[in-house]
């Protein structure tokens, strides 16, 4: 069973294409990671924000229902902040009291911002409650921030600043895009390059060169009422720097690319290389005149095409190697077919030159009656070596025969020649793909040949039926003689060139070949059969459809 092997084209594309996604899928992994470096600033930013929303919602709501009665500090309560638009609330759900808020900034998706423009100067003064919850809120907020590293800023419920890590308390974010989208009760993240801030800080600094910055807006909530606003903003991680924190993983991941290309090197070394190098080989063998090596396929051949190259150089070389031995054997052959009568011609000749004069007349005419045979001979022969070339030569017709219609021919033929030959073709018999004078050149060379071994009144049956061989449609032709049979050690080589048992009778043993020859040129065969009695013939021959 031929195994399967990927052609050549599949082998080529899958290596260009692992080339082309190396450098892609670095791009593609950096691009992945530096937004993953975005998303976890991001979700830092969020975690801080919702703690000190939580912590300074807890110290407005203690501001503001002290200091009075519990119905009026209430009513006050109820009052205080803005309420959010219906649209934007969040319904109700007793069965999912949790409300995560997700990281979900990506570099290649998001708008990167204008910088944060600067705080400006508020129509009203900071609400004094708000100012009041600050102060507990402030030192909180510049203690983390030497640890977090992060910029956070409270806002009142109208924008105004009361608690910064910055020097911007009193001033108004009102107008910043993502301070007005918290204030209606909505949590904000998005981008925003950065500043220019110097020349770029080294690699091993706190420092970060990241050209943007995330920025996070967390709105203090009451109900459905915001009570106001923590802006929290940082620089991610640059790239840069988290490739040199990652080196030494990155070294190791380079180290597996340069292992995958190797492999990818020897894969394509043997797939392709190797078997066209043994290929290489095979042909040398072959044109220094080596046999057994060159006419193996290969064993590894790596791909589809390779394989069939292989095979297809095999089958040339195993067909030059029994054409060379047909060549010697017939050169041989023709050789000593012709030197007989030329030997018995030069023989007369020089006799008749020698003797001529004292010759008797009837001796005279004995060697002239020889050379005249000779020469008939000669003759056969070389006609016969031409149908024998023709034969070999011959394409396939593309024309259409009747075989009933043609046997009948032939039968008719001999009969008028004095041989009793009789045709039974069945109905069910239809055309074959051969030109008619090429059918009954074969019919003719095996009732030629049945004429010339089976003596006097020998007899000739032609039979035709429908048969199915090898999963095709076949006619199977037989030409049965009643004559004396043909010995199993003559069997053997009735289709050799040049045998013949009936050489005194002017067989010149190419009949059967010729036949042979014509058969195979239609993808047909013609075979000699055991028989009781006489010698059968039987001719195969695909159906034309």
């Amino acid at each position: 069973m031929t195994r399967w092997h990927p052609r050549l084209a599949t082998v080529l594309f899958a290596v260009n294409l692992l080339i082309f996604l190396l450098p892609l899928g670095g791009i593609a992994v950096l691009r992945l990671y530096e937004s993953e470096l975005i998303r976890r600033t991001e979700t830092e930013l969020i975690g801080q924000g919702a703690f000190v929303a939580s912590i300074y919602r807890s110290e407005l709501l203690r501001r503001l229902t002290e200091g009075g009665s519990q119905s009026r500090g209430l009513a006050g309560l109820s009052a205080y902040g803005v309420a959010i638009p219906s649209e934007r609330r969040r319904p109700d759900n007793p069965d999912e009291p949790w409300t995560p808020v997700e990281a979900s900034l990506d570099l290649a998706k998001d708008q990167i911002h204008p910088p944060a423009p600067d705080a400006s100067e508020p129509n009203l003064p900071p609400d004094p409650v708000a100012e009041l919850a600050a102060e507990r809120v402030t030192p909180v907020l510049l203690s983390a921030s030497r640890v977090t590293l992060s910029g956070i800023r409270v806002t009142d419920y109208r924008g105004v600043v009361v608690a910064s890590t910055r020097r911007d308390l009193g001033k108004s974010l009102a107008g910043q895009e993502e301070v007005s989208r918290a204030l209606l009760g909505e949590h904000v993240s998005l981008l925003r390059r950065r500043l220019g801030e110097g020349p770029t800080p080294p690699i091993d600094s706190i420092s970060r060169g990241s050209q943007v910055r995330v920025f996070v807006a967390v709105p203090v909530l009451e109900g459905n009422r915001v009570l106001g606003a923590v802006l929290l903003s940082r620089t991610p991680l640059d790239l840069s720097k988290a490739l040199y924190r990652n080196r030494f993983y990155l070294l190791g991941g380079g180290a597996v690319v340069v292992f995958v290309v190797c492999i990818v090197t020897l894969l394509t070394t043997r797939l392709v290389t190797r078997p066209v190098s043994a290929l290489i080989e095979q042909a040398n063998l072959v044109s220094q005149g080596a046999k057994a090596a060159a006419s193996v396929p290969l064993q590894n051949p790596g791909t589809y095409e390779v394989d069939r190259l292989s095979r297809a150089l095999s089958q040339m070389s195993t067909t030059l190697e029994r054409r060379a031995d047909y060549i010697r054997t017939f050169a041989s052959n023709v050789s000593h077919e012709f030197k007989t009568p030329l030997t018995s011609m030069r023989g007369a000749v020089e006799l008749l030159r020698d003797h001529f004069a004292e010759m008797p007349a009837d001796a005279r005419e004995g060697f002239l009656n020889m050379l005249e045979q000779d020469t008939d001979r000669l003759t056969r022969l070389v006609r016969r070596l031409l149908d024998l070339a023709r034969a070999d030569v011959l394409q396939p017709s593309a024309e259409r025969m009747v075989v009933a219609q043609v046997a009948k021919q032939v039968a008719e033929r001999f009969s008028g020649e004095g041989l009793a030959v009789t045709c039974d073709v069945s109905p069910e018999v239809g055309a074959i793909a051969m030109a008619p004078e090429v059918f009954e050149s074969i019919l003719s060379s095996l009732v030629d040949n049945a004429r010339q071994h089976g003596g006097h009144g020998v007899q000739v049956h032609i039979s035709a039926r429908a048969e199915r061989h090898e999963e095709r449609d076949c006619i199977e032709i037989d030409v049965r003689d009643s004559g004396r049979g043909i010995s199993e050690s003559d069997a053997a080589r009735v289709f050799t060139p040049f045998f013949t048992t009936a050489r005194q009778s002017g067989g010149t043993g190419l009949g059967l070949s010729i036949a042979q020859a014509l058969t195979t040129a239609h993808h047909g065969s013609v075979t000699l059969e055991p028989s009781p009695a006489g010698a059968l013939f039987r001719i195969v021959l695909p159906v034309a459809h």
